[in-house]
């Protein structure tokens, strides 16, 4: 998770994103059980940001500073897709991204390869990477932003796949590309812990999108998935409290269950629905942990 974070981080001040460089950087600083120099370097850090970028104007001073942060944003995605989408796109570019693909032993490298895929002209683009998905060992996550990738190459169809140790038939088609794609019960538990974990911090709500957009591209097509997509409340409760939980572990080490099934009202006829969901997010962090930087077959 700390490599994840840092490289986050990274990616944040290259693309001068020092709001949200900040509040990761807080974030990190809640987080308990880390070497000494890591807190060190991170208080450092959040101070230098808000020294040089404190972005304290209000009015329409704030209202400039937000439009021309709008009009960075369009900049950087389009330069962003001019790069993903260059014109020379000879065999040796696509024999290029194909091999980073199914190779690199980086994620981070796989994902950027499948973000170029999304742009190349070249037939046969989407059949390379769906034998991919059905013949090798690829990371949940991975696998996730292939099926997105597909879903940009406008293929469709339903493509049976190995996730988190079940069989699982998915329509490509319906792959989500934004958490705003995803069923309004998926989002319903997102918007249901954000507030409650706002409660407890103003700056965690961020924190549960970015844990809770990660889980999903763990869990999606899954068993568990499938049961979030059921429009009760039961199933709501159950996980957004599953999601708190997970939350205050990954920020302070520590939890107070009863607390937090008080605050979500699980009762014991839910108690058993709660654990499956902490199970189920349970199992993302330990795949988080122990699998980013293994290499794929």
């Amino acid at each position: 998770m700390l490599d994840h974070y840092q490289i986050q981080l990274t990616r944040m001040l290259e693309s001068e994103q020092y709001g949200e460089a900040k509040e990761l950087l807080r974030f990190l600083l809640q987080c308990q059980g880390e070497d000494a120099r890591h807190y060190e370097e991170w208080d450092s850090l959040l101070t230098w940001l808000d020294m040089a970028f404190p972005e304290d104007g209000q009015g329409e001073e704030e209202m400039g500073f937000r439009s021309a942060e709008r009009e960075n944003d369009e900049d950087e995605a389009s330069l962003r897709e001019q790069i993903l989408n260059p014109p020379d796109q000879d065999d040796a570019y696509v024999n290029q991204v194909l091999y980073i693909m199914q190779h690199h032993p980086m994620i981070d490298q796989q994902i950027l390869a499948l973000e170029r895929a999304a742009y190349i002209q070249a037939a046969g683009i989407g059949d390379a990477i769906k034998n991919w998905l059905l013949t090798a060992q690829v990371h949940p996550v991975v696998q996730f932003k292939a099926l997105q990738c597909l879903r940009k190459r406008g293929v469709s169809g339903i493509l049976a796949l190995e996730r988190l140790g079940e069989t699982v038939e998915l329509e490509l088609s319906d792959t989500p590309l934004s958490m705003d794609d995803f069923p309004p019960p998926v989002n319903r538990i997102l918007e249901r812990t954000e507030k409650a974990a706002e409660v407890d911090d103003p700056t965690l709500p961020h924190f549960v999108r970015e844990l809770w957009k990660e889980s999903l591209q763990f869990l999606y097509g899954t068993a568990a998935y499938q049961w979030m997509l059921r429009d009760d409340e039961g199933t709501v409760d159950c996980f957004a409290a599953a999601l708190h939980l997970t939350l205050l572990l990954t920020v302070y080490g520590s939890a107070n269950d009863d607390d937090v099934r008080d605050t979500y009202g699980i009762s014991e006829a839910l108690r058993f629905r709660y654990e499956q969901a902490c199970r189920a997010l349970r199992q993302v962090s330990v795949l988080q942990q122990s699998g980013d930087d293994e290499p794929q077959s």
